[in-house]
């Protein structure tokens, strides 16, 4: 799966690269490794070296997920969904030139519904429980800020190309490289939280 994700999202940049300046192409290709592979080895690094807090709490061999990826994820998209909802309903002041549809109102209620949601999912639902809710809290506040951040460096790029869509690869989404913009930039964070904190 990470394989794929990594292929498409590495295609979709190499074409938006091209169209921007297709003289700096040795430059972008380091560029690349830090926004795409980077992540998206450390996120298999989560997935692989963090086992033990999902496997400790796991006695009934119930299903297995990757703990710290599925929360990522999971924050990223209540991030979007909750800000993209409050945004609509609320949104008022506009958060950047760079994505105008993007509102304060909306960033804001989607960083604290982010927040409360995956609070309440430490305690009822995940099964590490010798996690603190505060480590919880910290790692949905990283996903929503950071998330954002990645969705306008993306939409930046899309920019500076002149382009709607990053590619053709999944039509009327903005592109297979617009799914995962906020992951790529998050993960490390959280990452170095993870390695930091925990």
């Amino acid at each position: 799966m990470f394989t794929i994700i990594l292929a498409g999202c590495l295609y979709e940049f190499f074409k938006v690269i091209k169209k921007i300046n297709p003289d700096k192409q040795l430059k972008y290709f380091l560029f690349s490794i830090i926004y795409i592979v980077l992540p998206i080895l450390l996120m298999i690094d989560l997935g692989i070296n963090y086992d033990h807090y999902t496997a400790q709490n796991n006695q009934n061999n119930d299903l297995y997920f990757p703990l710290f990826p599925s929360v990522i994820i999971f924050s990223i998209w209540i991030n979007d969904t909750m800000a993209y909802i409050v945004g609509s309903i609320a949104g008022k002041t506009q958060l950047t030139k760079i994505s105008p549809n993007k509102t304060w109102e909306g960033t804001i209620g989607g960083a604290l519904l982010c927040v409360i949601l995956i609070s309440l999912l430490s305690q009822f639902v995940l099964p590490a429980q010798k996690i603190s809710i505060y480590h919880w809290m910290h790692i949905a506040i990283i996903c929503a800020l950071f998330g954002t951040l990645g969705d306008l460096l993306e939409s930046k790029l899309k920019r500076m190309a002149a382009i709607k869509d990053t590619g053709s690869l999944m039509p009327g989404h903005g592109g297979f490289l617009d799914r995962f913009d906020s992951l790529l930039v998050a993960t490390p964070f959280v990452w170095l939280y993870i390695n930091m904190f925990l």
